[in-house]
């Protein structure tokens, strides 16, 4: 079925492409960069685009982070729980790299 919007939607690009807004866009008549993961081509350039990053690499971040805040508190509590989080995240980034 349809998105209930697709008719809106077609018409208002067939309104765009006659009145010429797709002409002259930028990279118009060049042909488009290789690509090793062309089923996923769009999802990994809006990525890219917006500062997104793969999980394992998010992960990762996270990780240094515990690490270094492991590194600057003293106190048991706290490094208790940071010790925990850094052990889940390490879990994580695990489980990732068997996705991955």
């Amino acid at each position: 079925m349809d998105h209930p919007l697709i008719d809106l939607i077609t018409a208002k690009i067939r309104l765009a492409e006659a009145e010429g807004q797709f002409d002259n866009l930028p990279g118009a008549g060049k042909p488009l960069p290789p690509c090793d993961d062309p089923e996923n081509a769009v999802l990994h350039r809006i990525l890219k685009e917006n500062g997104g990053v793969p999980e394992i690499v998010s992960l990762s971040r996270e990780l240094s982070r515990l690490r270094e805040a492991l590194r600057e508190t003293s106190d048991r509590t706290d490094r208790k729980r940071i010790l925990q989080d850094m052990s889940l995240t390490e879990a994580r980034i695990e489980i990732a790299r068997k996705r991955g």
